[in-house]
């Protein structure tokens, strides 16, 4: 009796000093302005910081890449991992909440590394629309999806680093977002948002353009290279690599936007980190793998969704019939994608007829890069009309199964690896770890597109608000 009251008394203690601490750090960043990382329960039920679960029963897939694990359990305290492992080694310590798993299946929440946040509604991108609540606004359809973290390519207005701050002050309860501001564009060339980006014309422009966005404190740089089928100009070889030295010289990592395998062979020779698209014109060759290889270059974002979806709604498509897509987009979007006037509008477009063709190229030379040992992490280009946060992210997946890769090369794609590319303290369900994960249904290296199938979504052991499958 004496033992128990002991243990009540050192528990009472613990939970006095989490809160005691809590209000310290909270009271901090009230005074910076961040009140909404403070919150003492995230919607959906999120965790106070504080708060140690145990959950239990499941099937890890745990983003390294090794095969799955049943009956494993695992101890979340403060929003990170501090365990895990066989259900019968689990440890159980005071006020622990249990959070029975059995029939589940727990993989690491899903790192799009390349989305465009806030500027859509409906079926129309205006700068006008980028606020900071239509940034969060998408961060939370994204978490909804089992999408725990993205990376936003260039099109955000400054509203995003006060978003990205206040995230990174506490336990976020949506999506984390890491940005490269605003992108470079050549002017009068491809890419960009009118009204938020800032076309440059020579070298020394792109220079400032760059310095401007690590003022900013960009998480890196980004910048187009691309003609739209020779209908732009596109940006000279000397301003590209002007942008991508003069980030590294400001200790940025430098992303491109390609399209032609002759640029791709340019841009890895001039120093680029890595590409956020497929090339999409021609095979990818010996020698532009031979160079990624020498130069460390990474396929970032290999974006198959986004070469299936911009012929996808060419004509009538189940898709927009699906529950799981429905959930990710406005009625006024469903009905726009499934008007016959923009059917019309899209598949009468002269290039149309050479989407499909992009589309499986992309996978072709995606698959080449997979078998010759390129590191590659996941993207989508979600973000723009017609390519929806959270869906499209699952569709990736199907894609880039479609394209030879395991279900458990993809899902390590877009967990462990994508992690990797961004140095995070995410991606793997390991000790330590940021507890950012999702509850499956159903089994995922079955069937791919059991990744719908969601029961719960974490973010830093906040359980936060999520579709149904």
């Amino acid at each position: 009796m004496i033992e128990h009251k002991e243990k009540d008394r050192m528990a009472h203690h613990r939970n006095t000093w989490r809160v005691r601490t809590r209000a310290l750090a909270c009271a901090a960043l009230i005074g910076a302005g961040l009140l909404g990382a403070c919150s003492k329960e995230a919607p959906g039920g999120a965790a106070a910081a504080g708060d140690t679960l145990l959950l239990s029963n499941f099937t890890l897939i745990d983003g390294t890449g090794a095969a799955a694990k049943p009956g494993q359990a695992m101890l979340v305290e403060d929003g990170r991992i501090k365990w895990v492992g066989p259900v019968a080694e689990a440890p159980h310590p005071d006020g622990v909440q249990p959070v029975d798993l059995a029939g589940k299946f727990v993989m690491p929440g899903l790192i799009d590394l390349h989305v465009h946040l806030g500027t859509v509604q409906d079926l129309t991108q205006k700068a006008d629309f980028f606020t900071a609540d239509s940034v969060r606004k998408d961060l939370r359809t994204y978490a909804s999806y089992g999408v725990t973290t993205v990376q936003s390519m260039g099109t955000d207005g400054d509203a995003i680093f006060g978003v990205r701050d206040a995230e990174r002050a506490g336990r976020p309860d949506m999506a984390r977002v890491y940005t490269a501001g605003q992108g470079i564009v050549f002017k009068g060339g491809y890419g960009g948002v009118p009204g938020i980006n800032h076309p440059v014309a020579t070298p020394a422009e792109a220079k400032a353009e760059v310095d401007a966005q690590v003022a900013k404190n960009v998480d890196f740089i980004k910048l187009w290279v691309d003609d739209e089928l020779h209908s732009m100009p596109k940006m000279p070889a000397e301003i590209s690599k002007a942008v991508i030295d003069e980030a590294h010289a400001k200790g940025k990592r430098a992303l491109a936007h390609v399209f032609y395998l002759d640029d791709a062979k340019r841009l890895v020779e001039q120093g680029i980190d890595g590409f956020v698209h497929s090339v999409r014109d021609k095979p990818i060759d010996d020698a532009l793998i031979a160079a990624m290889k020498a130069k460390g270059t990474w396929q970032v974002a290999p974006t198959l969704s986004r070469e299936a979806a911009v012929h996808a709604f060419g004509a009538p498509n189940p898709i927009t019939k699906d529950p799981f897509f429905r959930q990710s987009v406005s009625p006024a979007s469903v009905t726009g994608l499934e008007s016959p006037e923009r059917e019309k509008t899209v598949s009468s477009n002269p290039n149309w007829k050479f989407l499909p063709e992009f589309d499986e190229r992309a996978k072709a030379n995606f698959a080449t890069e997979v078998k010759a040992g390129i590191p590659y992490g996941f993207g989508t280009d979600a973000g723009p009309p017609g390519r929806v946060p959270g869906y499209s992210e699952h569709w990736e997946l199907w894609e880039m199964v479609k394209a030879g890769l395991t279900p458990l090369q993809a899902i390590t794609a877009a967990t462990g690896n994508a992690a990797k590319w961004l140095n995070a303290d995410t991606g793997t369900l390991q000790p330590g770890k940021w507890a950012d994960l999702v509850v499956l249904n159903a089994d995922p290296l079955a069937d791919i597109h059991n990744s719908k199938t969601i029961d719960t979504v974490y973010i830093a052991g906040n359980k936060v608000p999520s579709v149904k499958p």
